[in-house]
């Protein structure tokens, strides 16, 4: 027949292998091919079929033994696992056509490549424009293979890595991480690998980038690092096509749309990546809010801060948010104060204030903070204004009379705004987030309140759900 058909077998199981590739299989007089993939077509081929396989890093050899037995009149079926045409056997058949001056036809046959199915495994990781990167140096230069990493990396491709380790090889995947990081895709950034994908040994793990470890990846597995967009749900990872974001744009969820395509560009600018998503949270509410990547250096979260006050609020043991002055108040999202069962009160208005401040010489404010504590000790307490509020919850802390669920302690200006903020730090038991210095302001203590309400959408990066 003097034909050579390169067929691409799936990565390993039955269900993946096309009909058209075991049709060309049940016709072939002959099929060459590495020995480790046998296993997976014999049931195939008919039983006068020449086999003719060799070992791992044979290929040119493979090829001239297609050739020769294609040239003495036989149809000859050459397999890859995967597809053929992706880091498979269709291109070095092609390039030995022409070399050879050959007549022998060659045609192609798709099959399900590796990072398809470990991709399906996982989700649908490759929803949006993707890449597919070779770690092996054998043929491709080391300089090349990180310039294509970088540019991964900087175009925001969810990316496919094909040949991650091997014994010789172990510190490339290493470099890959690094250089995502370098380059501003978040340590939060969900990652899956399968090993032995479609096969009988498959193992499936599905974690960040942050959390990532190269040293559970060999050469049987295939590694899938998300996008900016890429989230996780239910342990499985999704990169969205944006047909929910034009549905809902329609619906007049610009402003959130807005909100999110600025968070995902602030997390691509920040300093460092490593942040846990509590902290991430609140830090990118932090700058969008004021523009300022200062910011990095002034919030300090203390550890599952945001994350443990989300859990009182969710379990119903925190509902009250005590601001110092009106206007924090008014920024913090009135959608997620009842979709939450929440309520936000200053007492400023309180007409006891008045009489209270001027009969103990003290400020509105910290009169304010006196009746609150009467009423809600426990309550989440939100500064954004006053040091002497602040200072003043420090006082009826020590004294036993407030026991406070979480303190946001950003007041702003020049007289007592440090000191106020260094007087909280000791209540190591006080879930707190800080503005350090004397940088603060109302705007900056409600967006943090309202980085807390929304915790459940910091995994998929989607913040405004209240706008």
């Amino acid at each position: 027949m003097r034909k050579i058909t390169v067929v691409g077998i799936g990565p390993g199981s039955k269900e993946d292998i096309t009909p058209a590739a075991m049709q060309a299989l049940g016709t072939a007089d002959a099929v060459v091919g590495y020995k480790y993939y046998f296993q997976f077509v014999k049931p195939y081929l008919r039983p006068d079929c020449l086999c003719v396989d060799t070992g791992m890093k044979k290929e040119r050899e493979r090829a001239e033994q297609a050739f020769k037995l294609s040239e003495e009149g036989k149809h000859v079926v050459v397999i890859s696992s995967g597809d053929a045409g992706i880091y498979g056997m269709a291109p070095l058949i092609y390039e030995m056509r022409e070399e050879r001056g050959s007549d022998v036809e060659v045609e192609t046959l798709p099959g399900i490549s590796a990072f398809q199915k470990a991709a399906a495994l996982l989700g649908a990781p490759m929803g949006h424009d993707f890449c597919v990167i070779s770690l092996s140096d054998l043929m491709t230069p080391w300089e090349v293979i990180e310039r294509r990493i970088r540019a991964a990396a900087t175009g925001d491709f969810v990316t496919a890595i094909y040949n991650p380790k091997s014994n010789e090889r172990y510190w490339q995947l290493y470099r890959l991480r690094e250089i995502f990081l370098q380059e501003g895709r978040s340590s939060l950034t969900p990652v899956g690998y399968v090993r032995q994908a479609g096969r009988a040994d498959q193992h499936i793990t599905v974690t960040t980038l942050g959390d990532f470890n190269p040293d559970e990846v060999d050469m049987f597995t295939v590694v899938i690092i998300g996008n900016s967009q890429t989230y996780l749900r239910d342990n499985k990872m999704i990169t969205p096509r944006g047909y929910y974001a034009a549905i809902n744009e329609s619906q007049g969820s610009i402003g959130r749309n807005i909100m999110t395509a600025s968070f995902r560009t602030i997390a691509t600018e920040l300093s460092q990546h490593d942040y846990s998503l509590g902290h991430l949270w609140a830090l990118l509410h932090a700058i969008h809010t004021t523009a300022d990547f200062d910011m990095e250096k002034l919030l300090h979260v203390d550890p599952m801060a945001v994350e443990t006050l989300f859990k009182k609020i969710a379990d119903g043991e925190l509902k009250t948010i005590i601001t110092d002055v009106t206007m924090v108040v008014s920024g913090i999202r009135k959608g997620a104060l009842t979709r939450l069962g929440m309520e936000a009160k200053c007492y400023l208005t309180d007409e006891r204030v008045a009489e209270m401040a001027a009969k103990e010489n003290i400020t509105r404010t910290q009169a304010g903070i006196r009746l609150a504590v009467e009423d809600h000790p426990d309550a989440l307490f939100a500064f954004g204004n006053a040091p002497t509020a602040l200072m003043e919850l420090c006082h009826l802390i020590r004294k036993g009379k407030a026991r406070p669920a979480g303190i946001i302690a950003a007041p702003v200006g020049f007289v007592h705004v440090k000191e106020s903020k260094h007087m909280v730090k000791p209540f190591t038991t006080i879930p707190k987030i800080i503005v350090e210095g004397r940088k603060g302001g109302s705007n900056i203590a409600a967006t943090l309140c309202n980085a807390i309400l929304c915790f459940d959408d910091a995994q998929q990066l989607q913040p405004g759900r209240d706008l």
